[in-house]
């Protein structure tokens, strides 16, 4: 996604997810607890972890919250989680990934695939959409991080491979592998970002006019709905003028 357009969409549903902020922090405990499960319960020794953390900690998850899904992970509590992958299509040829934990994959992949159905998409087979992804790390600051000239700089000097920036805000992508160091570097020079993770980036955008605009982001609001998926990726670019019509 353009970098004006996914700030635009983040702020277009950014009434919605405070509404939902509940659901939001369990959606980031269960990958703290899955993040801890898998390796050393501490940030410092689990890169996965520490990326859990950090990005429940750029949501403004309390501390406390925080610490309890790691303990519960140490206590060895709670169900095992699967993580799992679905594809599929919006309107106007426009490419998803799904990404979900689930304890139960029968549920998960019925509901996902009925929210498809049900909002103007369908879904696809494993691999239909994500060979037109490339598996990155991402940051994301907002605009009063600073201006375009000091985040590129900071940027540059912290090894990351790109950046965009807009009036809502600052993207930098990076290489997967190198995520958590550029990460810790510019919060050193800029502070504490907004959200770091691994993302799908997209080779291509399809542009979507704003009939298709609608639909789509009503699609991705009933799939980040679901208690299971954990967040979706498109290859969406949508104009500032539509966001602002749909807003």
């Amino acid at each position: 996604m353009a970098g004006h357009s996914k700030f635009a969409n983040i702020k277009h549903r950014k009434g919605a997810q405070d509404k939902k902020r509940s659901a939001m922090f369990s959606k980031l405990s269960r990958e703290i607890t899955v993040a801890a499960k898998s390796g050393m319960p501490d940030p410092d020794m689990n890169p996965r972890l520490r990326l859990a953390v950090n990005n429940a900690k750029g949501q403004s998850m309390p501390k406390d919250n925080i610490q309890r899904a790691i303990d519960k992970a140490s206590a060895s509590e709670g169900d095992d989680y699967k993580e799992v992958r679905y594809e599929g299509f919006g309107p106007g040829g426009v490419s998803l990934i799904v990404e979900a934990l689930t304890d139960n994959t029968n549920r998960t992949v019925t509901n996902v695939r009925t929210i498809f159905s049900r909002n103007g998409g369908n879904m696809g087979e494993s691999g239909s959409v994500s060979h037109g992804f490339e598996r990155v790390g991402y940051i994301a600051y907002p605009a009063s991080a600073g201006d375009e000239d000091t985040v590129m700089e900071a940027v540059m000097e912290a090894g990351g491979d790109d950046i965009q920036s807009s009036e809502d805000g600052h993207e930098i992508w990076t290489a997967m592998e190198d995520l958590h160091e550029v990460a810790g570097a510019l919060e050193k020079s800029l502070g504490e970002a907004e959200s770091v993770k691994l993302a799908w980036k997209p080779s291509v955008e399809v542009e979507v006019d704003a009939a298709q605009a609608e639909t789509l982001l009503g699609l991705i609001d009933a799939l980040e709905d679901d208690d299971d998926v954990q967040a979706v990726h498109g290859n969406y670019s949508v104009s500032d003028e539509i966001m602002e019509q749909l807003g």
